[in-house]
Order: structure tokens, then sequence, then C-alpha cells
């Protein structure tokens, strides 16, 4: 069953930093060819100029735009800030709507998804992973507009099945949310996607580090890693900090900061089967 339809409205926002307007135009006008019905957001910048505005105005943006008659809402770019305006969003009282976005959106991933509402990790139409990348495009619209509930990719790292709710994303927000108000570790038996950009492996280390001092790992009960974009070998880190745990892991499945990505489900249940290659939404 597709999550959207030809003629449904989307509106798109800007929780953390400023986009190139002529970007933002370009990847509206993708979505349109799809037969959306695209508002563009309002928030421009701010005195902090790698923000899209204040955290009051970036907040309200977002309030207003999931609050008002749309079928979804995307983001057009992360970079930071989520971080900032997370605690001026009413989660508890928005109602259900289809939500795209990545990076630095892990941060509104969460909230959305604890507040019991799915969420799809994808390319923002602001970016060039989304505006430049064909491929990206096609699959975030199966993700939409399909009804696509398995992909097929990846290497075996440690071998075995899991089956729990999807949840992560970019391992760095992840850990910056550790201590946050309403922070939570993942719910018993969940499978984690993990994936980050620019972090060479020390800071990965202190990321996965960081993460599994607070147990965030200690409920999962598999997990599959994106790409690892600029962070060098972080081969030997990924095995250090994780094979440990005792949970079957898939490496390179293409989600993230990479060519091609995935679009990809949080908040819902998946089956993992690390020797098939498989992630399934049950």
């Amino acid at each position: 069953m597709s999550l959207l339809s030809a003629g449904d409205r989307v509106a798109l926002v800007s929780p953390a930093g400023p986009a190139l307007a002529s970007r933002v135009a370009a990847g509206a006008e993708v979505l349109r060819s799809w037969g959306l019905e695209v508002t563009t957001p309002v928030v421009g910048s701010w005195s902090l100029p790698y923000l899209a505005g204040s955290d009051e105005a970036r907040a309200a943006e977002f309030v207003a735009a999931w609050c008002s008659d749309v079928a979804a809402v995307v983001c057009v770019r992360g970079g930071y800030g989520c971080l900032r305006m997370a605690d001026l969003v009413p989660w508890k009282d928005l109602p259900p709507r289809v939500f795209v976005g990545s990076s630095d959106v892990t941060v509104l991933h969460a909230e959305l998804n604890a507040s019991g509402l799915p969420t799809v990790f994808g390319p923002m139409p602001g970016t060039a992973d989304f505006v430049d990348d064909p491929l990206a495009q096609t699959r975030l619209r199966e993700m939409l507009f399909g009804s696509v509930t398995t992909w097929t990719a990846g290497t075996p790292v440690v071998p075995g099945t899991a089956r729990g709710v999807l949840t992560g994303g970019n391992a760095a927000l992840l850990a910056a949310s550790v201590g946050a108000p309403r922070w939570a570790p993942p719910i018993e038996g969940a499978i984690a996607l993990l994936e980050d950009i620019g972090e060479e492996p020390y800071r990965l280390d202190r990321i996965l580090t960081q993460l599994l001092r607070a147990g965030w790992f200690a409920p999962v009960s598999g997990i599959v890693l994106g790409s690892w974009t600029d962070c060098g070998d972080v081969s030997s880190v990924l095995h250090d900090r994780l094979s440990g745990l005792g949970v079957p892991i898939l490496g390179d499945f293409g989600f993230g900061h990479c060519a091609g990505q995935w679009s990809l489900p949080l908040g819902v249940e998946a089956a993992l089967d690390v020797e098939a290659r498989t992630l399934t939404v049950l």
C-alpha cells in the first residue's frame, strides 16, 4: 500500500540548516513531476548562518506545516539545528503524516517514532543527494508511491536473523541526543539502522562508545549499517565496537550519505536476514 497518491499536498520545511533556494526549487519540481502539490519553506536565514532561522521560527514552521492540510512533511536539508528546536514542538499533539528526512533530521525521527508515528529516512529535496541523483529519487518515489517491502543489499558481517522495530539513523545525532528530554534507548528487540558522514575513525569510536555506555544498544536485536562517507576506513572500529554485542549485523546496506541511497522506514516492524542480505517490513 502506497504512502502517497498523485494530487496529495506536501509541505517542505527547514528544521535545520539553510538550503540553496535554487536547489529547493529544483527538488520541489521533481516532487511536482510525481503529481504532488508542493509548498516550499518560508524560513531562510538567521544571524547564525548554519541555521535556517531562529529555533522558534523553525519549530513554528514545522508545526504549522504539520498541522495544515497536507499528506506529508518533507525536510529540505539537514546540516545542524534539529536538536535546538526539538523541545519546542508538541510531539504528542501531532496528527499522522508521512515524514521524510535524514542526517540531522534523525532527531525528529526519534521524536516522531516515540510518539507512535512511523517515518521515512531518505534523501531531502534541498540537497544534491536528491536533486543530482536520479536513482535516489526513484528509490524515494518507490517508497512513497509503491509497495516496496523488501530491500536486498549489503555485505554480511555477523550472521543471523532478527525481528523488531526499525530505529536509528545518523550515529552522531543519536549520541548527541543521549540525556535529552524524552530520551530513551530503543524498544526491546529493535533493529538499529546506523550511518554517518565526515567522522574520522576515532570520532566514530567515541560516538559508538557513548551509545554503548548509555545502554542504547542493550535492547537491539540486529544492526544494519549504511554509508560512512568521508569517514575513512571505519571497518575496524565498527567490528571492535559492535561485533561483541552478539547480534546479527549487515553492512554496506546503501542508505545515508551515498549515491543511490535507499529510502527506508523507521518505527515499523521488520525482519533482518543477514545471510540473505534482506530487510523486510512485516
